[in-house]
C-alpha cells in the first residue's frame, strides 16, 4: 500500500466545499476516475466532537464516519466529472442503506475510506463504501448522493 497522496489537502479543498470542523478527508491515496477512491482521515483527540462523545471513552460518531465516506465519494464524483466544487452546486446525500458499524473509531486511529462507484445516472450516484482501521472493518454502507445545481444569487427562485 502506497500512502503518498494522489490528492493533497489543497486539492481536496478544491473538490469539497467543507471546511473545519466538518472537513473529514485529509488525503487521497488512490483514485480511479469513474471507479474508486481510497482516502485517509486521521482521527485525533483534538476533534471537537470528542469533548462530548464521550469524554471518558472518546468514540468518533458513526454519522461522521458515514459523512467522511460521503466526502470521499464527492471527491470521486467531481474527479470523474472533471469538475471542482463551486458556489453554484452542492453534493447532497439522498440515501444511506445497509449501514453497519463493526468497531469503534477512537483518537489515534487512521480511518481508511474506500468508496466504489456502483452506478451513476443524471447526476445521481450510488456507491459501495467501507471504512477500516488497520485493515479491520469499522463501517460499511451503500450511499446515494446527488449533484445539484443552485440558482445563482439574485437569480430569483421561489419566495418563502
Amino acid at each position: 500500500m502506497n500512502d503518498a497522496p494522489v490528492l493533497d489537502i489543497r486539492a481536496i479543498l478544491e473538490h469539497l466545499p467543507h471546511r473545519y470542523p466538518f472537513l473529514l478527508v485529509d488525503r487521497v491515496v488512490e483514485l480511479e476516475k469513474g471507479k474508486r477512491i481510497a482516502a485517509i482521515k486521521n482521527v485525533t483527540i483534538n476533534e471537537p466532537y470528542f469533548v462530548g462523545h464521550f469524554p471518558v471513552a472518546p468514540v468518533m460518531p458513526g454519522v461522521l464516519i458515514i459523512e467522511a465516506l460521503a466526502q470521499a465519494a464527492g471527491i470521486l464524483s467531481f474527479q470523474t466529472a472533471g469538475r471542482k466544487s463551486d458556489p453554484n452546486s452542492l453534493y447532497y446525500f439522498v440515501g444511506i442503506d445497509d449501514a453497519r458499524f463493526k468497531r469503534p473509531v477512537t483518537p489515534g486511529d487512521q480511518l481508511r475510506l474506500e468508496v466504489e462507484l456502483v452506478r451513476s445516472a443524471r447526476n445521481i450516484f450510488k456507491y459501495s463504501a467501507r471504512a477500516t482501521v488497520d485493515g479491520a472493518l469499522a463501517c460499511e454502507a451503500v450511499l446515494m448522493c446527488a449533484l445539484r445545481e443552485l440558482d445563482p444569487p439574485g437569480a430569483g427562485g421561489s419566495a418563502a
